[in-house]
C-alpha cells in the first residue's frame, strides 16, 4: 500500500519561510518523479513544482519561481518544498504526489497523492 505523508505546513507571516516534507512508503521512491500541488480556496488545483526521479531536473510554476525550491532525498524516500518569501496568495492546501514509475518530469499523470497540509500566509 502506497502512502505519501506530508508535514511542515502551518501559519506564517508574509515574507516568511516554510519547508514542507513528504515521505513515501510502499513504492520504489527513486524511480518516481514527484510533484507538489496546491489548492487555494475557490480555485482549481495547480502544480507548484516537479522533480525528476533522479532529482536532476526540476520545473516550477511561474508564480513560485525564484521563491520555492523542490528537492528530494532518495535514501530517505522524501521530497521537500522549501518556500521562501511567502505571500498571502500562497495560502492553500499543499499536496505531494508521485508520478508514474520511470516517467519523465514532463508527465502530467500522478498516481499517488498525500492527504495535504495547510499553509496559511498572513499579511
Amino acid at each position: 500500500q502506497v502512502q505519501l505523508v506530508e508535514s511542515g505546513g502551518g501559519l506564517v507571516q508574509a515574507e516568511g519561510s516554510l519547508r514542507l516534507s513528504c515521505t513515501a512508503n510502499g513504492l520504489t521512491f527513486s524511480i518516481y518523479p514527484m510533484g507538489w500541488f496546491r489548492r487555494a480556496p475557490g480555485k482549481e488545483r495547480e502544480i507548484v513544482a516537479a522533480i525528476s526521479a533522479s532529482g536532476i531536473l526540476t520545473n516550477y510554476a511561474d508564480s513560485v519561481k525564484g521563491r520555492f525550491t523542490i528537492s528530494r532525498d532518495n535514501v530517505k524516500n522524501t521530497v521537500y518544498l522549501q518556500m521562501n518569501s511567502l505571500k498571502p496568495e500562497d495560502t492553500a492546501v499543499y499536496y505531494c504526489a508521485a508520478g508514474q514509475a520511470r516517467a519523465g518530469i514532463s508527465s502530467t499523470v500522478y498516481d499517488y497523492w498525500g492527504q495535504g497540509t495547510q499553509v496559511t500566509v498572513s499579511s
